[in-house]
């Protein structure tokens, strides 16, 4: 059975995961047998309503990611790459607010350590990694000197942002995915393209979940 590590970065797209992508994800490795676990950072943050935009108090990065997971969830700082065959991230802005700084530095973004050391884990073990919506961002900061190839969608300003990290970035539809097979990195635009529709959005998630899970 393929064990996957899923870091998710909280509730909502505004300022954690975004929750189709991240409950597409799993339904697809649910479907296909593969055993999965999630994490995230041990981190407040300040929430954002979802429907006003506005600020609306302190919340913990952790306690929101388990209201997807259903509750389970583990600390970042705890997972063990020896324990898993490859690594996913969602896309929505709190993996490019929490997981890194990217929303307000772009190519010059710190990552948090914890989730640069798993990355890097992954990578130099030869494990795959995968990425949706604007998580890839995350790979083309750590990975970016390996000259890894990666989508965004079809984000010119995005894309550029990524090609000063070193990394590749190819457009790619809503439906479809980028596997860079040589360097075991796959990633898919999803809610990149804002009027995406969830069946869409499922689909691109389901054909790259194939292939990384092939690949572990």
């Amino acid at each position: 059975m393929k064990k996957v590590a899923v870091i998710l970065s909280g509730s909502g797209f505004k300022d954690g995961s975004e929750i189709t992508e991240t409950i597409c994800a799993l339904i697809n490795l649910s479907k296909e047998g593969a055993q999965y676990r999630c994490f995230a950072p041990d981190m407040k943050f300040e929430s954002v309503n979802h429907i006003t935009g506005e600020k609306e108090g302190t919340r913990n990065v952790m306690a929101e990611s388990a209201r997807i997971t259903r509750g389970p969830i583990e600390d970042v700082k705890t997972l063990n790459e020896e324990e898993f065959d490859a690594l996913l991230f969602p896309g929505g802005y709190g993996a490019a607010t929490h997981l890194c700084t990217w929303s307000t530095k772009g190519s010059q973004c710190e990552v948090l350590p914890a989730v640069e050391k798993v990355v890097q884990s992954f990578y130099k073990k030869g494990k795959p990694i995968g990425a949706i919506c604007i998580a890839p961002v995350i790979i083309a900061k750590v990975l970016g000197k390996h000259k890894v190839t990666l989508t965004l969608g079809d984000n010119k300003e995005t894309a550029e942002e990524v090609k000063k990290t070193g990394a590749h970035h190819e457009n790619c539809p809503v439906t479809e995915y980028i596997s860079d097979r040589h360097h075991k990195v796959l990633t898919t635009p999803a809610y990149m393209y804002e009027n995406s529709k969830p069946h869409a959005v499922f689909l691109g998630i389901t054909k790259m979940l194939r292939e990384l899970l092939e690949m572990a």
